[in-house]
């Protein structure tokens, strides 16, 4: 039963208004974003709209998942246009929350800065799928991730989840944490959307120079080498990790790291011998650009 229909897309900022306008519908999917919304993003809403016809979409730019030398301040919030992207997307409500909304104990009249512990902060953590990739490379990021998620699925109950497979171990951990404490949640994966380039789609690809932006293409390019290198028979994961390597500092990237993990552990692999993430987080000037390839072992 798909419940009732909202009129019109409905736009609101407290827990309270969310709850109500949540009570209202019937299955509903959420669709959790931080905004500067993209074509990555609405082919989430689409994939979301193909489940059920009612679709939350959260903006918020949540702080605790940036580390204090991150781009929080520096990160786009063009919340008109993402409104506008929304309506056209047909979801029907927006849920767009301040950071003092979310965490009182935080925010007050002068905000910490990001990243701030608190005594009151809950955290929801799983060491063995966070301590490595982005976990390593970015402390306290997923207990953060964790932290916002797992508050807007309290508020917003939704039925089902979408998350895009670009950012693969959020997916993975996200997925954790539903099942670790049996969220009544289907989480569903959403493919990596691509430019017409093939670099990945992200709110930081604004930041990026035309000449950036050219060399930001040999982290597609690198994880289409390597998957061809796979598909001709190459099992070896140090010969697939060092040809994309080759190549992203042939273009002068600053590696954080190339990895491949086992889909489910994210644990390094030697060999390809089941579904394997090869993973790329490199910066191209001041940004940081993240990508993937999942590489089936066949």
């Amino acid at each position: 039963m798909q419940g009732v229909l909202l009129p019109r897309m409905q736009v609101v900022r407290t827990i309270s208004e969310a709850r109500a306008a949540r009570a209202e519908m019937g299955r509903s999917a959420l669709v959790p974003t931080m905004g500067a919304l993209h074509g990555g993003h609405l082919s989430l809403l689409r994939l979301a709209r193909r489940q059920t016809e009612n679709v939350i979409v959260s903006i918020f730019v949540n702080p605790t998942q940036f580390g204090p030398r991150e781009d929080f301040k520096r990160y786009p919030r063009p919340v008109e246009d993402d409104l506008s992207r929304c309506e056209q997307a047909g979801a029907q409500l927006i849920f767009i929350p301040e950071p003092q909304e979310m965490y009182p104990h935080l925010f007050g009249a002068t905000q910490a800065p990001a990243g701030t512990p608190h005594p009151l902060d809950t955290i929801v953590d799983f060491p063995f799928l966070t301590s490595v990739l982005e976990g390593k490379h970015r402390p306290g990021h997923f207990k953060g991730v964790c932290q916002i998620v797992a508050k807007l699925f309290n508020i917003l109950r939704p039925d089902l989840a979408v998350f895009g497979q670009k950012d693969f171990q959020q997916l993975r951990v996200i997925r954790a944490m539903v099942e670790s404490l049996n969220l009544p949640i289907d989480v569903i994966a959403g493919p990596t959307l691509r430019d017409t380039d093939g670099l990945a789609m992200s709110s930081r690809n604004q930041f990026l120079s035309t000449e950036e932006r050219a060399r930001a293409l040999s982290i597609s390019r690198a994880l289409s080498l390597a998957a061809g290198e796979h598909r001709s028979g190459v099992r070896q994961t140090n010969r697939l990790i060092t040809s994309v390597q080759n190549m992203l500092l042939e273009q002068h990237l600053n590696i954080d790291y190339v990895a491949a993990v086992d889909a489910d552990t994210l644990r390094p692999v030697q060999t390809v011998d089941g579904p394997t993430v090869l993973a790329i987080a490199a910066r191209v000037g001041n940004t940081r650009l993240i990508d993937n390839v999942v590489l089936n072992g066949d």
